[in-house]
């Protein structure tokens, strides 16, 4: 199966914004890439006409990626955060309409960073808040034609969400309603026994894959069993893309966020390069 290969724009810039975008996706687009995820950090970062502009220009397939910063929460917080948060999620999944992104993936349920202790009733609690709190935005996603890809994270980010079987379980009746899961290669190396099998658990519900090499560097020459990740793809009819996610050290808040504290690359172009390489190699 052909699949898309796209990059994450964090690799160079951050955040995105009406001046830069255009450059940079004429950029991805001559290093030979088929798709972009562009992070909409905050409502108003970018606007759809710009994106449109560019995506005319250079032909890539655009997905929307969602950033949970502090203070953004889907639950065991207070109604106003919620509420906020819902509201910033609305604006991705709008953007997403608007630029004919398929998704809008992210780890939409609480703070990256933020970590917690939860007994087996403290947890059944929280998984009910999100689906309570995540419905809405399901039922908007799915009248936008857009899916929301909720993503689990490692457990140095976030307490909730860090394996398939936990995401299947808290997504539950949400799950084909405006609601799939988002995997990154990253999360999996740390969480799961074999990332091949947690995608063959994903199954139908895998909307969104996300790529790099276990150290967050290019993808290939790395500890992933590549080889077998490709083939679970394979057995579930993953037809989605693969894009590459990982950071540049040059901006400080985002370096800080994904604990970026050496260059992963000789420069940002080789690990773009590097990575699609390896991955058009598959």
């Amino acid at each position: 199966m052909t699949r898309l290969i796209g990059v994450n724009t964090w690799v160079w810039q951050s955040p995105l914004t009406d001046a830069g975008l255009p450059p940079l996706l004429d950029h991805i687009a001559a290093l030979g890439f088929d798709a972009v995820e562009l992070p909409l950090e905050n409502a108003g970062d970018f606007s759809a006409a710009a994106v449109r502009g560019a995506l005319e220009r250079t032909g890539l397939k655009p997905f929307i990626v969602g950033a949970m910063a502090p203070g953004r929460e889907l639950l065991l917080a207070d109604e106003p955060t919620i509420a906020a948060t819902q509201e910033y999620l609305r604006a991705c999944i709008r953007m997403a309409h608007d630029v004919g992104a398929p998704a809008v993936c992210g780890p939409f349920y609480s703070r990256t960073g933020r970590v917690w202790r939860m007994d087996a009733a403290e947890r059944t609690e929280a998984y009910r808040q999100l689906r309570e709190n995540l419905a809405p935005l399901a039922a908007e996603a799915a009248e936008a034609g857009v899916v929301l890809g909720i993503e689990p994270l490692n457990r140095y980010e976030t307490s909730l969400l860090n394996t398939t079987e936990q995401a299947l379980e808290a997504l539950g009746p949400l799950l084909g309603n405006g609601v799939g899961l988002a995997l990154d290669s990253y999360h999996l190396n740390i969480e799961e026994r074999s990332s091949a099998a947690a995608i063959r658990t994903a199954g139908e519900h895998l909307v969104h894959l996300q790529v790099c090499g276990n150290d967050r560097g290019a993808p290939g020459g790395d500890q992933t069993d590549w080889a077998g990740i490709i083939k679970a793809l394979d057995d579930v009819g993953y037809a989605g893309p693969i894009n590459i996610e990982s950071f540049t050290a040059d901006n400080a808040s985002i370096a800080v966020a994904a604990s970026i504290w050496r260059p992963l690359a000789p420069s940002q172009d080789r690990l773009a390069t590097d990575g699609l390489a390896f991955l058009r190699s598959l």
